[in-house]
């Protein structure tokens, strides 16, 4: 007798409101900003049920409950002890990129004061300089916010499987959610992400591999407008002796170090593979490598650059 339950959190304004939508559109029962004092209760409530009649559940919890939040982690302890099937997923966004959804959406941080005083103006306060520095000061009260919530949240986003929403387009991101949660929740999950390093280097990555240096199918006038998952583009890396020999020391580094990381409970490890467009080599890779460890246990593909098109 058991029970499936995602636990969604993260970053404010890092999109968890499209990840609960999306959640629900497959077939959870979504409760948003639950305190913690009441998730075992609704938990409790569940297991009362039949099991036929048992629904999938998905709790969104966030910084919103900022003073029952330590109270969260020996909770979701003691669920998983009790045979509660708990998937952790933790939504992350840079602070560049939070900083410019708060602004354009108008919203405030939920951890700012709704009356907080603005910095007051000497003068006449419609002048261009002094509304800039207005606005700068807010930006900067906005930044710390921001830096305080990643504090509170980081024994959270330690046990929980990541997801950069950076660069990310909702219906990527609904994607990516559907991936995580229907993974077997007790194996360790391997997600393998292609991403280019013009665009920033993920900020979910565990480990971090550069494959600019292998021969680059992009300057071959035929193989530029293809993907890494094209016949032709893969049957030219296969010739290419670095690209093996890359793919299968990355091969060795893991195989190395996975049984360390189960032994230290560790339920998901992102592998970013990066080169400069992210179409074509560090594609390649990933899912060469997804390849060979699918047969170890659960091994997830993300293409960050591809995916958004």
């Amino acid at each position: 007798m058991s029970l499936d339950v995602v636990f969604l959190t993260g970053i404010s304004g890092s999109g968890k409101s499209v990840a609960i939508n999306a959640l629900e559109d497959a077939g959870y029962f979504c409760v948003d900003n639950l305190p913690p004092e009441l998730l075992r209760g609704l938990i409790t409530l569940e297991m009362s049920r039949p099991e036929p009649q048992r629904r999938r559940v998905a709790v969104a919890v966030d910084v919103r409950s900022a003073q029952s939040l330590p109270s969260l982690m020996p909770i979701l302890a003691e669920l998983k002890a009790e045979g509660v099937r708990v998937k952790s997923v933790f939504l992350d966004a840079s602070t560049d990129a939070l900083v410019r959804r708060f602004s354009e959406t108008r919203r405030p941080h939920p951890l700012l004061q709704a009356n907080q005083p603005t910095r007051p103006f000497v003068g006449i306060p419609t002048m261009p300089d002094q509304v800039e520095e207005q606005l700068a000061y807010q930006d900067q009260a906005l930044i710390d916010t921001i830096n305080l919530e990643r504090e509170l949240l980081e024994p959270l986003r330690e046990v929980s499987a990541v997801i950069d929403t950076s660069l990310l387009r909702p219906a990527q991101l609904r994607l990516w959610i559907r991936n995580v949660v229907q993974a077997e929740p007790s194996r360790l999950t391997l997600v393998f992400e292609s991403f280019a390093y013009k665009q920033g280097v993920p900020m979910d990555a565990d480990f971090v591999f550069d494959v600019r240096m292998l021969p680059n199918p992009y300057y071959l006038k035929e193989l530029r407008p293809l993907t890494g998952r094209d016949q032709p583009v893969i049957d030219y890396l296969r010739q290419q002796p670095e690209a093996a020999e890359m793919i299968s020391q990355i091969e060795t580094f893991l195989k190395r170090w996975l049984p360390t990381l189960e032994g230290d409970q560790r339920s998901y490890v992102t592998v970013a593979i990066g080169c400069t467009g992210g179409q074509h080599r560090s594609v390649y890779c990933v899912e060469q490598l997804v390849e060979r460890f699918v047969k170890r246990g659960v091994a997830l593909a993300r293409h960050r650059e591809q995916d958004a098109r």
